[in-house]
C-alpha cells in the first residue's frame, strides 16, 4: 500500500477542515506584543513615515473629492444641460486624479525603503542572536528550520509591511472621510448604507477567527519542511547508501501533506472575504438605487447625490474588503514575526562574570577539581579530578556516551560546570572571558568543516590576518601544500561547505593547516584519522605531530593504537573516570583500558 502512495506523492487528496487542530501550540501567544516589536523597528524611520503618512493623507482626500466633484458636474452641468463651467470642473478633476496618483507612488516609495531597512535590521538581529545562543541550542533543533526563519518568516513580514501598512492606514483613513461626507449630504441614504455593516462584520469576524491560527499552523509547516528537505539533502549520501529512499520520501509526504492542508484551508477560507464583500456590495448598490430614486422622486436629493452615493458605497466597501485581506496578511507576518522574536528572545549563552579577564598568553595547564555536569536533569559528569601540564597530551577513551565529549565542552566553555572547579594555569574558566579563552584554542574535529570559500580563504580562517605566506607555510607543515598546488586553481580553488572535488583526508588537512596557523596553546582532537586510508593517515599523523609539538593537547580516542605516546589516558564510564595512567601503565593493570586495547586488536585481526 505504501509503495503505491508513493510512486505519486504530490496527488491531490480530500483535505477535511475538522482534521486540522489549529489550537495546538499553534497561536499567537501574544499578538499585540509582536505588532509592538514590529513598530519599535518602524519607528526608527520617522520622517519617511511622517512624509508616507502625509502621501497617505492626500490620496485618501483626492479619493473622496473625486466623486463629489463627479456629483457637482452631474447636478450642474448635465441635469441643467449648462456647459458653463464644465471645462474647468474637468481641468479640476484632471488635477485631482494626478494628485491622487502622484501620492500614492510616492507613497509606496517610501514604504518599500521603509520596510526594506525594517526587515535588514530584523534580519541582522536575527543573525546577531545566532551567534549568541549557546552550542546545545542548536543541538536541539533542525537547522533548516531555524533557516526558515531568516528567510520566510522574515520575507513574510517585509511583504505585508511593503502592502499592509499603507493600505491599512488608508482605508481607515477613506472611511472616516467617506462617513462624514455621506451624513454631510444625507443622513438617511447613509443609513441604508451602512446596514449592510452587521452582516459584514459576521462575515469578517467568523472568517478572521479561523484564518489566524491556520496562518501560524502554516508558517510551522512551512518551517518543518523547509527543516527536513535541509536534513535530507545534506545526508544524501547516507539515504542512498542504505536505501532509504522510499522512507524518506513518505515522511516528506507527510509533512508536505500537512502544509498543503493548513495552506489550503487559510488560502481557501481568506478567500471567501473579497465573495462575501462583493455580494454586499451589489446589496448596497441595489438599496442606494432604490432608496435613493424614491428621495430623489419626492425632491429630497439630487441625482448628482446617487452617483456619489454610489462611488462612495464602492470607496466604503472597498476599505473594508481591504482591510479584511490585509488584517489576514497582517496574522501571517505576525505568525511569522513571532517565530522570529522567538528566537531572538531566546536566553544567550551566559555573559562573562563581571570580573572575568583577558588573556594574553597561556601555558596550557589545565586542571579538574571534583567536576560536575548535568544536562537539565540528568547528570552527565561525576566528581572529575585530573591535570594536564603544559604541552601534555590526555587522551578520553570510553564508550559512546561516557562523557568524552562533555570534558571537551567544558574545556572549551560551550557548556558551564554545575560543580567544582576547572582552572587555566591556576585561574579559574568562569574568571577568563570565552572569546579570550577559545582564542588559545583550536579544534580538529572527525567530521571536518569547509567554508564555502576559497582553500586559501578557509585556511586562513585560523588567523584572519595572516599573509599568503604564512597560509602557505601552515599548508606545508600540515602535508597539504602538494595536493592544493595540483588543483586546477592551486589555493584559490572554492570549495562549498561539503568540500566537494577534494577527498575526506584532504579536507582534513587542510583543517590541520588552519589549526597550525591558529598557533593555538591548546589544542582539541576528534579522532581526526578515522576512515581515513594508510597513506593519507601516515601524513595525518605527521602534521598533527607538528601540531600537537609544546601545545596542550586533548584528544578524544577511538582507535586506541594512536594515542599509545599519549602523557595520559584517562578512560571514562557512565561519566566517571574509572582509570588513568600512560598506555603501558594502564596495559599492566589489566582493566577496562587492557580489554578494550586486546577487544581492538583482535576486531584487527579479524579484519585482517
Amino acid at each position: 500500500m505504501q509503495s503505491n502512495q508513493l510512486k505519486e506523492p504530490f496527488q491531490y487528496e480530500k483535505i477535511p477542515l475538522d482534521t486540522i487542530d489549529i489550537n495546538k501550540e499553534r497561536k499567537a501567544k501574544n499578538a499585540a506584543g509582536t505588532i509592538k516589536r514590529i513598530w519599535s523597528y518602524l519607528s526608527r524611520e520617522k520622517f519617511r513615515l511622517i512624509l508616507v503618512i502625509l502621501m497617505v493623507l492626500i490620496s485618501s482626500a483626492m479619493a473622496l473629492l473625486g466623486p463629489f466633484l463627479i456629483g457637482m458636474a452631474v447636478d450642474d452641468f448635465i441635469v441643467t444641460r449648462e456647459s458653463t463651467g464644465l471645462v474647468t470642473l474637468i481641468i479640476w478633476l484632471f488635477i485631482v486624479y494626478v494628485l491622487h496618483s502622484v501620492s500614492i507612488f510616492l507613497q509606496n516609495f517610501w514604504m518599500v525603503g521603509i520596510a526594506q531597512n525594517t526587515v535588514h535590521s530584523l534580519r541582522k538581529d536575527l543573525f546577531y542572536q545566532f551567534h549568541r545562543l549557546p552550542i546545545s541550542y542548536f543541538d536541539k533543533r533542525q537547522h533548516g528550520e531555524l533557516m526558515s526563519r531568516i528567510t520566510n518568516d522574515i520575507d513574510n513580514v517585509n511583504n505585508t509591511l511593503n502592502q499592509s501598512v499603507i493600505q491599512i492606514f488608508s482605508s481607515v483613513l477613506t472611511l472616516v472621510g467617506t462617513v462624514a461626507v455621506m451624513l454631510y449630504l444625507s443622513p438617511l441614504l447613509t443609513v441604508v448604507t451602512m446596514s449592510i455593516i452587521p452582516a459584514m462584520f459576521l462575515g469578517m469576524r467568523w472568517i478572521t477567527r479561523r484564518t489566524g491560527p491556520l496562518y501560524k499552523l502554516q508558517q510551522n509547516d512551512l518551517g518543518e519542511v523547509n527543516g527536513y528537505v535541509e536534513e535530507i539533502v545534506s545526508g544524501q549520501h547516507i539515504v542512498k547508501t542504505f536505501s532509504q529512499e522510499e522512507r524518506v520520501i513518505g515522511e516528506f509526504k507527510e509533512r508536505n501533506n500537512n502544509l498543503n492542508r493548513s495552506g489550503f484551508w487559510a488560502l481557501t477560507i481568506s478567500g471567501f472575504i473579497p465573495k462575501v464583500m462583493n455580494m454586499l456590495n451589489f446589496l448596497s448598490f441595489a438599496l442606494i438605487a432604490l432608496v435613493g430614486g424614491l428621495l430623489a422622486i419626492n425632491g429630497m436629493i439630487t441625482v448628482g447625490i446617487i452617483v456619489i452615493f454610489t462611488e462612495y458605497a464602492r470607496q466604503f466597501t472597498r476599505p473594508l474588503n481591504e482591510l479584511s485581506n490585509q488584517f489576514n496578511m497582517l496574522l501571517s507576518a505576525i505568525a511569522g514575526a513571532e517565530r522570529v522574536f522567538n528566537v531572538i528572545d531566546e536566553k544567550q549563552e551566559e555573559t562573562d562574570e563581571l570580573h572575568a579577564k583577558e588573556i594574553r598568553e597561556t601555558d596550557g595547564h589545565i586542571k579538574f577539581e571534583n567536576v560536575s555536569f548535568g544536562y537539565e536533569d540528568e547528570t552527565i559528569l561525576k566528581d572529575i579530578n585530573f591535570e594536564a601540564k603544559p604541552g601534555e597530551t590526555v587522551a578520553f577513551v570510553g564508550h559512546t556516551g561516557a562523557g568524552k565529549t562533555t570534558i571537551i565542552n567544558l574545556i572549551s566553555r560551550f557548556y558551564n560546570y554545575d560543580e567544582g572547579n576547572i582552572t587555566l594555569d591556576g585561574t579559574d574558566l568562569k574568571n577568563i572571558k570565552r572569546s579570550s579563552l577559545r582564542r588559545h584554542m583550536a579544534f580538529v574535529l572527525q567530521d571536518s568543516f569547509l567554508f564555502h570559500a576559497t582553500i586559501r580563504e578557509n585556511i586562513r580562517y585560523g588567523r584572519l590576518d595572516a599573509n599568503d605566506e604564512e597560509v602557505i607555510r601552515a599548508a606545508k607543515d600540515a602535508n597539504a601544500h602538494d595536493f592544493i598546488k595540483k588543483l586546477p586553481d592551486g589555493y584559490d580553488t572554492l570549495l562549498d561547505q561539503e568540500g566537494s572535488g577534494i577527498s575526506q583526508g584532504q579536507k582534513q588537512l587542510l583543517t590541520i593547516a588552519r589549526a597550525l596557523l591558529a598557533e593555538p596553546s591548546i589544542l582539541i582532537l576528534d579522532e581526526a584519522t578515522s576512515n581515513i586510508d594508510t597513506i593519507t593517515e601516515i601524513k595525518i599523523q605527521d602534521a598533527l605531530k607538528r601540531l600537537m609539538q609544546g601545545r596542550t593537547s586533548f584528544v578524544i580516542a577511538h582507535r586506541l593504537n594512536t594515542i599509545q605516546e599519549a602523557d595520559k589516558i584517562i578512560m571514562l564510564e557512565h561519566g566517571e573516570i574509572i582509570e588513568q595512567g600512560t598506555h603501558e601503565t594502564l596495559l599492566d593493570q589489566r582493566g577496562n583500558y587492557y580489554e578494550l586495547y586486546r577487544g581492538q586488536l583482535l576486531d584487527k585481526a579479524g579484519g585482517l
